[in-house]
């Protein structure tokens, strides 16, 4: 309107020509319709279907459009003049609000970068706290799975030594079954050796028990350190995208249009659940550790009593053993010595058969000295014929020969029968001997020097 009132030539100045008049009024009066024909418009009717959609075209002369006065004409320049003016303001009124409106949406927006950044800080500071808290269960988790894996193969190990004593125990009743029969017994080596292949048979199961649980155990460490290595994974990933953004300025050559980054996945957790669910995992791993070390723990107890029972039954096995060797070497040498004692007394029977033998041969010549005697003397005749001293002196050396050549063979007889009895005693005790000895090649000879290969207790440990 400033305009308009500037172009008006002041108070009491006429408008300029292009502007209303005082005079004109408008709107302006009508004169009526202007018809077809008229005394001003020399044109004729026209109707054609390219006459437009109004269905007559006006009525012009040759010249111009008999449309608008002269006063419209003037009010419609003073529309855009009008029109115009408005729109000038209005730019002047939305250039002015936009400079406020961007010195109060940049200092918004600048506030609110920073207090987001801020919170980025916080966020990427919790984050690496639980992180590091990761780290260091990790580590321990990491440790703990390498003093289970020491402890596996020194169970493995045990076990693997344990087939020592059970090849030596057993091997050993093997040798003990060829003794000969008369050694052939259920001795204390025996029931002590059977009790070593029960206690070693005992101990791999409890140590295969073990193992298992050791597996077992190995497989949720395992478990539990692969579910902290994928929590720290995703917290060191969104540690450095929280110091990423943390570093991102508007003059950052990284930032970039994305569209539908304000969304909200269904899928995201809340703080208390991320907070709950990071120490789920600690707690969980560090139940699992704990759990691993009262097994290991336990593993030192194991060892310690089943070595000492090993030990204990293996010394046990070898008292048992050099008792019955020292046993089995007495009678063997207290045999040995009854041996040439009854070698002794068959070579003595053997002379005494042989003096009885010549005895009784020069008995015989006696007695026929005297049956000799006699029946010269059955030779004399008639009154000469006489039972005289000599003649009952010789009946009675026949005779008294006859009971000593008698008694002679009896002793013969039994010194033969005794000779019989010696030379089987012998026999016997060279069996017996050869028995002892074959005892005694077995338990002194074999068995010692079996024993001599019982593992240590440092190996029977698991220990190299």
């Amino acid at each position: 309107m400033d305009f308009l009132k500037g172009h008006s030539g002041g108070d009491g100045e006429r408008p300029p020509l292009y502007f209303p008049q005082p005079e004109d009024s408008i709107p302006a009066k009508s004169d009526g319709e202007m018809g077809p024909m008229g005394p001003w418009a020399t044109g004729r009717t026209v109707f054609t279907p390219q006459g437009g959609f109004t269905g007559l075209r006006p009525i012009c002369d040759r010249y111009s459009i008999t449309q608008f006065g002269p006063g419209e004409w003037r009010a419609h320049n003073q529309t855009f003049f009008q029109e115009s003016n408005k729109m000038i303001h209005d730019a002047q009124l939305s250039a002015y609000n936009g400079r406020n409106s961007i010195q109060r949406v940049f200092k918004e927006s600048d506030g609110q970068q920073q207090e987001n950044k801020e919170r980025l800080m916080t966020r990427a500071g919790e984050v690496f706290k639980w992180k590091s808290e990761l780290e260091r269960e990790l580590q321990l988790m990491t440790e703990e799975i390498d003093l289970l894996e020491v402890e596996y193969r020194r169970v493995r190990a045990s076990l693997s030594v344990l087939t020592i004593p059970e090849s030596i125990a057993g091997e050993f009743l093997q040798l003990r079954a060829t003794r000969l029969e008369p050694d052939l017994v259920r001795d204390d080596v025996d029931a002590e050796l059977i009790k070593e292949l029960g206690l070693c048979t005992e101990i791999r199961e409890l140590l295969s028990r073990t193992k298992e649980q050791i597996e077992r155990q190995a497989l949720e460490l395992k478990a539990a350190k692969t579910r902290l290595e994928f929590d720290w994974t995703d917290k060191k990933d969104a540690y450095e995208i929280d110091a990423q953004c943390i570093g991102l300025t508007n003059d950052s050559p990284l930032i970039l249009w994305k569209a539908g980054a304000a969304r909200i996945p269904g899928e995201q957790s809340t703080p208390a659940g991320y907070e709950h669910m990071t120490r789920e995992a600690l707690a969980q791993a560090e139940t699992t550790r704990q759990k691993s070390a009262t097994l290991r723990s336990t593993l030192d107890s194991i060892y310690v009593n089943s070595v000492r029972d090993l030990r204990t039954q293996a010394d046990r096995v070898d008292a048992a053993l050099a008792q019955k060797v020292s046993i089995t070497q007495q009678c063997c040498e207290r045999l040995e010595k009854e041996l040439l004692r009854c070698l002794y007394e068959i070579s003595q029977v053997e002379d005494s058969i042989q003096n009885l033998k010549d005895s009784t041969k020069n008995l015989d010549n006696t007695l026929k000295v005297a049956q000799s005697r006699l029946d010269n003397r059955l030779l004399r005749r008639n009154v000469e014929s006489c039972r005289d001293v000599p003649q009952f002196g010789l009946i009675e050396e026949v005779k008294t020969l006859g009971e000593n050549i008698t008694m002679m063979k009896g002793q013969i007889e039994r010194a033969e029968q005794s000779q019989m009895g010696l030379i089987k005693a012998r026999g016997n005790l060279e069996r017996e001997i050869i028995v002892k000895r074959k005892s005694l090649y077995i338990d002194r000879d074999r068995g010692q020097l079996l024993r001599s290969f019982y593992p240590s207790a440092v190996a029977l440990s698991g220990h190299s």
